[in-house]
């Protein structure tokens, strides 16, 4: 399976993707309705309060009433997305997102714009690094990173049919739309970027572009990479990673989340129960994130398709 190419003049920011996708929903169902924390201009949620403002509420800076406004219109029939900085949704709203929310599973989509360190010059208070491990440890709770643009508008209008509570992280950065021909996202489910049988890379968010620039880069050196894009990161595709785990003998986890209760974690859950396998994740150190360009952010975590090369080339000298 060859691996799609990314183009490098089209870049788009996963939060464009969000506001189109609202956009256009709004337009096809009238029970889709939008809540804002005062935020709309950078979650662009404003494209929807635009074209929509009957069904539009900013509930100012209010995290938890932003949460609890969106339960009490699920409750009421419609389908709530409710948005704020990953920070603040994950964080500040965290009880009353489990309580308020998950608990009676009611159908509110909570997708959060600027989460990692991506969102550059707000520095260490503003880049949440824990909203993965912090969704996914709540019962019954989908956990959403998509990696691009396209991918974005996708997990939109999925997971406003899904009939449930869903957290999505979307990003701040324009970052290359990645080519894909009949993808077709679905929840749970991951996507096969590429077959090898020397090592197994799971990638999400923005790292699956520098894993794609990896895997091609390692082509070259005669390491053949299985690269998948695991947007869902709860429920996890178990049966992929277990099938290409078994393949290549070793694994490489990519996030721009801390190591701890993320991805990485999720991925090494499922292989210390079914498949014991040497894993390597590479996110976040346990460390917080510093004020800059979100380029050079990346550049200064490791977060770079160099990284995930030198970590392959590690990885599958393990094996021999």
């Amino acid at each position: 399976m060859g691996a799609p190419t990314v183009s490098t003049s089209d870049q788009k920011a996963t939060r464009d993707g969000y506001g189109d996708a609202l956009l256009e929903l709004g337009k096809e169902r009238q029970d889709i309705v939008v809540l804002d924390a005062d935020l709309s201009g950078s979650t662009k949620t404003n494209k929807f309060a635009k074209a929509f403002p009957d069904r539009f509420f900013n509930v100012g800076v209010a995290e938890q009433n932003l949460v609890g406004h969106a339960a009490g219109l699920a409750l009421s029939g419609f389908v709530p997305f409710a948005s704020s900085f990953a920070m603040f949704l994950s964080g500040r709203a965290w009880e009353i997102v489990r309580n308020s929310v998950v608990y009676p599973f009611l159908n509110v989509k909570l997708v959060a714009s600027h989460g990692g360190v991506t969102v550059g010059e707000d520095g260490a208070s503003h880049q949440c690094i824990e909203d993965f491990s912090t969704m996914r440890t709540i019962p019954e709770m989908v956990v959403i990173c998509p990696s691009d643009y396209n991918e974005t508008k996708q997990v939109v209008k999925a997971i406003a049919d899904y009939k449930g509570p869903v957290y999505v992280r979307v990003g701040r950065p324009n970052i290359p739309v990645i080519e894909r021909e009949n993808y077709q996202f679905a929840i749970g489910k991951a996507e096969v970027l590429r077959e090898g049988k020397d090592v197994l890379i799971v990638a999400n968010g923005v790292l699956v572009n520098e894993a794609m620039i990896a895997a091609k880069e390692l082509e070259g050196q005669g390491i053949q990479v299985t690269l998948l894009n695991m947007a869902t990161i709860k429920p996890i595709d178990n049966e992929k990673i277990l099938k290409y785990a078994k393949e290549c003998g070793v694994v490489i986890t990519c996030e721009e989340h801390n190591i701890i209760g993320g991805l990485g974690s999720a991925v090494c859950e499922l292989l210390s129960e079914e498949y014991p396998v040497r894993v390597f994740r590479l996110g976040m150190k346990d460390k917080f994130g510093k004020s800059g360009t979100w380029s050079g952010l990346l550049d200064y975590f490791g977060l770079r398709a160099k990284n995930i090369v030198e970590l392959a080339q590690k990885a599958v000298q393990t094996k021999k």
